[in-house]
């Protein structure tokens, strides 16, 4: 019989290492791979995998990722599916805002009694990564796990920015530890598969990927305060319930800062990238009635469009344009992710701006953009050059920040004809 699961994604909170791209919008919210958003991963795996009762718990900066939610995820009136949104309240027993993972789950628990659930599944809004949800769960009832965490094994360079577990030879997790230092990785080696210790990835990591039994769950809470899951709650259930690591070896990544969530993308361009756009597990989103894209005269290499984009640039080479974009004559895009607009200038705005000197929106004409990602609704003008380069200071400004080497022009920015950033 098919297990009973209900499926909740945490929201994120500020996000404040992807900043600009968090300026407004959650990470959850931000676009990914020129047509789609972070929060689009989670829910399309829960879909792909036959779980389609779906919570997504909202917070911090939650407008345009209710908005997405709500345009894009429809079931017909048979189905018992649904992508609810479960927004942080104050009531009269708690004024307080969600404080941590556990804390969102804790207070949105109450909500869960009109759902027929058996486990719940807690999962991350800005990962990027394909997993069949199933095997997570016949593993976890397999085994009779009260707690089940989706690991991944790392190296020592990228272990302190995980929870690092060990576990013993039948998968029970014996110890349990939150971004430890670098002098203590010794002590945390784990088996892994020969194909990740030849890579030096000998440490096993929690992806942020939980399973629970229901009446465990209800049990944590009342016996414990904390309001994290991997800083609290899990490490001090190890010896009382059965803690179990299911291990996966597939394409992972934690979308977590700029250059992070810029190497994913690139690498999308890339003739096999690690994570495939092209399988049998779609990635589901809004559907948009928008024209195809239409390219005039330009030369492209290794580059993903978006619908609805009207390109006349000269070169685009290893990048991404989405939804909307319009890049004129002359212009190179090189290593560099534009994310689009959310609507079209007229055909009267354009020839006036033009006649004006004012930016349109897109790139202009005779631009050169390399190691840059540009917001939505950028207006670059003529002759405009950005140029990243790991040897940039970190730094914000009015209209772009560096982060990383990587120059990210902000949401909305205006850019004048002729600017040379940085």
């Amino acid at each position: 019989m098919k297990p009973n699961v209900i499926s909740i994604v945490l929201g994120g909170g500020r996000g404040s290492r992807l900043f600009p791209l968090t300026y407004s919008r959650s990470k959850p919210a931000v676009p990914i791979a020129g047509k789609y958003r972070l929060v689009d991963i989670p829910i399309s795996n829960c879909l792909n995998s036959g779980y389609n009762k779906i919570l997504v718990l909202t917070q911090f900066n939650s407008a345009s990722l209710n908005s997405h939610i709500k345009n894009s995820y429809h079931f017909d009136i048979f189905s018992r599916g649904f992508v609810d949104i479960l927004a942080a309240e104050q009531n009269v027993e708690n004024d307080q805002w969600y404080q941590g993972t556990a804390d969102a789950v804790r207070q949105s628990m109450k909500h869960l009694d009109k759902y027929d659930y058996e486990y719940i599944l807690i999962l991350s809004g800005d990962q990027l990564y394909q997993m069949d949800f199933r095997e997570l769960i016949d593993y976890h009832c397999k085994n009779e796990g009260d707690i089940t965490i989706a690991t991944i094994p790392v190296n020592a360079k990228d272990a302190p920015g995980f929870g690092i577990l060990k576990s013993d030879d039948d998968g029970n997790i014996t110890s349990f530890i939150e971004k430890p230092s670098s002098d203590l990785l010794n002590d945390w080696k784990s088996e892994v598969s020969e194909k990740s210790r030849n890579e030096g990835k000998e440490y096993l990591a929690s992806m942020g990927i939980y399973v629970f039994s229901k009446a465990v769950l209800k049990k944590m809470f009342s016996e414990d305060p904390g309001d994290d899951f991997g800083g609290e709650l899990i490490p001090n259930g190890i010896g009382t319930y059965k803690t179990l690591s299911f291990q996966y070896d597939g394409y992972w990544t934690d979308i977590g800062t700029i250059e992070s969530f810029f190497d994913a993308n690139i690498d999308l361009t890339r003739d096999f990238p690690k994570f495939n756009l092209f399988s049998n597990a779609p990635i589901y989103t809004r559907a948009r009635m928008l024209p195809p894209s239409k390219i005039l005269g330009s030369y492209v290499s290794k580059a993903i469009f978006g619908d609805g984009c009207i390109v006349m640039a000269d070169k685009i080479e290893n990048s991404l344009v989405g939804n909307r974009s319009r890049i004129d004559k002359g212009s190179t895009l090189m290593c560099t992710y534009m994310m689009g607009a959310d609507l079209y200038q007229n055909t009267e705005d354009i020839i006036s701006n033009d006649q004006n000197g004012v930016p349109n929106l897109g790139v202009g004409k005779y631009c050169y953009i390399e190691n840059a990602i540009l917001d939505k609704n950028c207006s670059i003008g003529d002759n405009v050059r950005i140029i990243g380069g790991k040897h940039l200071p970190d730094g914000d400004y009015e209209n772009h920040s560096i982060k990383d080497g990587i120059v990210v022009v902000k949401k909305n920015a205006v850019i004048s004809a002729g600017t040379i950033i940085p």
